[in-house]
């Protein structure tokens, strides 16, 4: 047993999607998140500045008593995780591996797509991942580089979401998937736009739900679990202003974190 805490990090908001998750799975853990909302989005940065990014988010999460952290941003789990991983010094879980594995058991027809950020894309770490498990699939990918500030502004079901969904999800419509990848932790608060253009023969795979689910395997095989009999804690920290992020937090949440926000300068870390 362990009651030390899960660390989760995220490029801003998108990240609440697991943490959601993580409170549904494992209600008896305390988490800490942060949410890099001065920086953000991450996937149009340069791989160089994305790890740079990446290892102070890490260096700061650690600075609290934590277990195992969570990288629940696509970009950082597709393109930093496989190059610092060995080096955190802590088990650490992204969003890639576990969403892989489930859109492979998932579909029937073996066309898998892939939305994420266009970093994310162009690592085709997805791609790679999803044909070790299976290697005659198809897979079938888009950048969705307006999502992530779309979501981090508040936009999850307008009609300029829609339009600009509708853009980036043409050709993947066309060919005929019948599993998306919704690759960015902000994707899911987009589930019912995507999902009203792809049709409901497509199954959406949320990355923030399969690593949350992930995060509890690992904690059980290896002894990690709280030994806790009630609710976990969850303190918010980020790198821009409270305001923003403690009401589309609470939207997101579907419960008040109005005042437990708090504001870090993450360039000292």
């Amino acid at each position: 047993m362990d009651n030390r805490a899960i660390g989760v990090f995220d490029s801003g908001l998108g990240g609440l999607t697991a943490v959601k998750q993580l409170m549904r799975e494992l209600p008896h853990e305390d988490i800490i998140y942060f949410g890099d909302t001065g920086r953000v989005p991450y996937g149009t940065r340069s791989v160089d500045t994305i790890i740079k990014y990446v290892e102070g988010d890490i260096r700061f999460l650690k600075t609290f008593d934590i277990k195992i952290i969570v990288v629940a941003c696509g970009t950082a789990s597709a393109v930093a995780l496989p190059v610092i991983g060995s080096s955190i010094g802590l088990p650490a879980v992204g969003v890639l591996d576990a969403a892989s594995k489930a859109a492979v058991k998932v579909t029937k027809n073996k066309k898998i797509g892939i939305i994420g950020t266009p970093s994310t894309i162009a690592s085709k770490a997805y791609g790679t991942k999803i044909r070790s498990l299976m290697a005659d699939v198809g897979i079938y990918s888009a950048a969705c580089p307006l999502f992530v500030p779309l979501v981090e502004n508040g936009h999850t079901s307008s009609e300029v979401v829609r339009l600009v969904a509708q853009e980036y999800l043409g050709d993947l419509k066309d060919s005929g998937i019948d599993t998306l990848i919704l690759g960015c932790t902000h994707y899911p608060l987009l589930k019912g736009v995507i999902s009203g253009i792809m049709g409901n023969d497509v199954a959406l795979i949320d990355v923030g739900e399969q690593t949350a689910k992930r995060v509890g395997e690992f904690l059980c095989e290896n002894g990690l679990m709280s030994e806790r009999t009630g609710k976990g804690s969850c303190r918010y920290f980020v790198s821009d202003t409270t305001e923003n992020f403690e009401k589309l937090g609470s939207l997101f949440l579907q419960q008040r974190i109005e005042g437990l926000v708090n504001k870090v300068d993450i360039e000292k870390y």
